[in-house]
């Protein structure tokens, strides 16, 4: 099988089908079973450059701890306040020099259309690690690889996602991705953060959903729950963040009215929608779901250095 993804940007899931997906994913599990040492090879005497111009932790880090697993090395900016953007620097200019440093670039900036600019300046491939509020297109790779590990599929689940439905970019990223498999997917979120409209139009033409404002009668027969913190970062308005701060809080009162073998995802970093009291339950994935973004991402980054893949 060839290998589709050798010297390609990651920018946005729509140019993903179910078969780029399923390559994605065999090649995690590929990663996750080999001997650390052939591991190593993969990526030997590369260098991944990262930009990050918004606050990460596990993007970033499961970026660096890939690239390390895999043999390579990694160099960036974690704070755009110490790097020459805070002299007036462009950014198309800190990415063509990035570029001229490294082997892959991986960029988060806080603009619309950020990852899609930089892509067409840079030299070598470009990843988005998130863009505005626009896509998330690693972090959906990982949701689906977590799903389908515990879940042990993807096609016919009751999947609910809930919470801030409107600014949070790794729930469009997530949407468009389940677009290209058979779930019955149930967005639940206050009604003025329900998804936007803009985006609603293209995500109808391969996924059908509902959509609901109550979680407690929403939640029984969900077989996955994908909750997302109130994105406080994104209201212009405080007022209106504080009017659905804590919407939704997911406990475990709540928890025993759901299916016995519901799994629980969040993207992370909560807040105060999941309790901690869940952590320790066999329904609670949200760390899984962090270690195999660091699976998920090294793959992702063995495609994209090897012509032959993995």
């Amino acid at each position: 099988m060839s290998n589709t993804f050798f010297q390609k940007d990651i920018v946005s899931v729509r140019d993903f089908d179910r078969e780029k997906f399923e390559e994605v994913f065999k090649a995690t599990d590929k990663v996750i079973e080999m001997n650390p040492n052939e591991r190593r090879e993969l990526a030997r005497g590369k260098t991944l450059g990262y930009l990050f111009f918004e606050p990460s932790t596990r993007t970033r880090l499961s970026f660096e701890a890939a690239m390390a697993s895999l043999g390579g090395t990694s160099i960036g900016i974690a704070d755009a306040s110490s790097s020459s953007a805070k002299k007036g620097e462009s950014l198309a200019d800190t990415v063509r020099i990035m570029s001229l440093y490294s082997d892959v670039v991986v960029l988060r900036h806080q603009l619309d259309g950020s990852s899609r600019f930089a892509a067409e300046v840079s030299e070598r491939p470009l990843i988005n690690a998130g863009s505005g509020t626009e896509e998330h297109p690693t972090q959906a790779i990982l949701d689906l690889y977590t799903i389908r590990k515990e879940k042990g599929r993807i096609d016919g689940l009751k999947i609910g996602i809930v919470g801030d439905l409107k600014y949070g970019r790794t729930v469009y990223s997530l949407l468009y991705a389940l677009g290209n498999y058979r779930a019955n997917v149930r967005l639940i979120s206050p009604p003025s953060l329900k998804v936007r409209s803009d985006s609603t139009y293209e995500i109808r033409k391969k996924l059908a959903y509902t959509e609901a404002t109550d979680l407690e009668e929403n939640l029984t027969d969900l077989d996955v729950v994908y909750v997302t913190r109130i994105q406080k970062e994104r209201f212009a308005d405080m007022e209106e963040y504080v009017k659905v701060k804590g919407s939704y809080k997911l406990g475990p009162e709540l928890l025993k009215k759901m299916k016995d073998d519901v799994i629980i995802m969040h993207p992370l970093p909560r807040l105060d929608e999941i309790s901690h009291k869940l952590d320790s339950t066999p329904n609670a994935k949200y760390f899984n779901q962090a270690k195999y973004g660091k699976d998920a991402r090294a793959a992702l980054l063995a495609l994209v250095l090897n012509e032959k893949g993995i």
